[in-house]
């Protein structure tokens, strides 16, 4: 059993890179079963904003890596510098550190446990996991929920949509009064939309390119969705912002937001703009009346309970490392399981054709007594036959290890 991790996370990559491996869910059953005919026996996908991980068994990771930038079609050597390959060990305790929240952007992060499940249910369900990958996968979940119970990891974790909710609490207090609008559909605002809908605004609201992906997500949260193209008309109803999209140029202009404070009589508005680039023109926030945020100034905010969660990381690497030597001593078992099997069956054999020389001689009429016996005798000289054999065959060093292994493998104490 051979366990390789093949892939890229945003330690390793820039985004320009990340985007060209990533694999929708939708597309991840068939990709799977593409790794799977190209030779690789066991196969999960993890892809994230963050990182797009390969976990398999397989000889030959080489095999991996050119599958999937074949399947992206782009050139092995495209991606390969960007790549790392963990083998063994190293992919063990890589898989617990990205499920225990340790390999993230915002560190002990609880979502990519969830993506996790996710993608081995997916291989699951594509029947591409093993006894090897089933195993580290159920030990990666039960490891990621002992660090989540005995440290404080996730306790101080914020995301960015959470920080996003801590401000504007700041701002306005209870979030209850609040028109809330949200400018996007794309994971991050779906985040957003989870916080805040949590805290029952007045009202929620989605606006997208187009109606369709807009609506979808505003029915999620019990909202209402509306068309960008309305946005110049109707900003001034809003009186929290956050927006992320995939535009190029700022979507939410100087002008537009003047005009909208005129129209709220200069009642506050609160923005975030989550976006790289910006949605927002950042002179936007130099008017009175308005609370703009980037990803930046929320980066301060994740960072204030960063210390207890540094003190927890370590604790967490404390718990990963005695759970990775447990899981290496099982593979190790693991390997020994035809040594076993063969040593059984010869076991077997022998039983057989002793029990079918006694079952000849009682059929004959010999006394069962002396047929026992023999039986025992035979059975006894070839079982013992290899190990007496091999330790009349060795001498000096060899030999004493060869008695004290014997030893040990029959306990016998002096």
């Amino acid at each position: 059993m051979h366990l390789f991790t093949v892939g890229v996370n945003h330690t390793t990559a820039p985004v320009s890179i990340r985007e060209n491996v990533a694999f929708q869910n939708e597309h991840l059953g068939g990709a799977l079963r593409d790794l799977n005919s190209y030779g690789i026996r066991e196969a999960a996908i993890l892809s994230t904003c963050n990182r797009t991980e390969l976990y398999c068994n397989t000889d030959n990771p080489q095999k991996a890596l050119e599958w999937l930038a074949g399947y992206h079609q782009l050139q092995p050597q495209a991606i390969a510098p960007y790549m790392y390959t963990l083998p063994q060990e190293d992919a063990v305790k890589h898989a617990f550190r990205v499920a225990s929240g340790l390999d993230s952007m915002v560190l002990g992060e609880a979502q990519i446990l969830g993506q996790m499940k996710q993608a081995v249910r997916i291989a699951e369900n594509a029947g591409t996991l093993g006894t090897l990958l089933h195993k580290l996968f159920q030990r990666t979940f039960s490891v990621a929920k002992e660090v989540r119970t005995n440290t404080n990891i996730g306790a101080n974790s914020v995301s960015l949509a959470a920080a996003s909710t801590r401000l504007a609490q700041r701002i306005f207090g209870a979030l209850n009064d609040q028109h809330v609008l949200f400018i996007g559909a794309g994971e991050m605002i779906e985040l957003c939309a989870e916080h805040f809908a949590a805290h029952r605004p007045l009202s929620l609201t989605v606006a997208n390119r187009t109606l369709e992906r807009g609506q979808e997500l505003a029915a999620s949260i019990g909202g209402n969705s509306m068309l960008l193209a309305d946005l110049p008309d109707r900003l001034a109803e809003f009186d929290i912002v956050i927006t992320s999209t995939a535009s190029q140029l700022p979507i939410v202009g100087l002008g537009m937001v003047e005009r909208a404070i005129r129209n709220r009589k200069h009642k506050p508005m609160f923005m975030v703009d989550l976006a790289v680039p910006r949605d927002i023109e950042p002179e936007a926030g130099e008017l009175d009346d308005v609370f703009l945020y980037t990803v930046d100034d929320l980066a301060q905010v994740v960072q204030e309970g960063l210390e207890n969660r540094q003190e927890a990381a370590a604790e967490a690497e404390a718990i990963i490392d005695m759970r990775v030597d447990n899981f290496m001593q099982w593979l190790k078992t693991r390997s020994a399981v035809p040594t076993i099997r063969a040593l059984r069956e010869q076991a077997e054999r022998h039983r057989l054709s002793e029990l079918e020389k006694a079952r000849k001689l009682l059929a004959r009429g010999d006394d069962p007594a002396q047929v026992l016996d023999a039986l025992s005798n035979a059975l006894t000289n070839k079982l013992l036959h290899g190990p007496s054999h091999a330790l009349n065959n060795v001498s000096g060093e060899d030999r004493d290890q060869l008695e004290a292994m014997l030893r040990q493998l029959y306990q016998i104490h002096h």
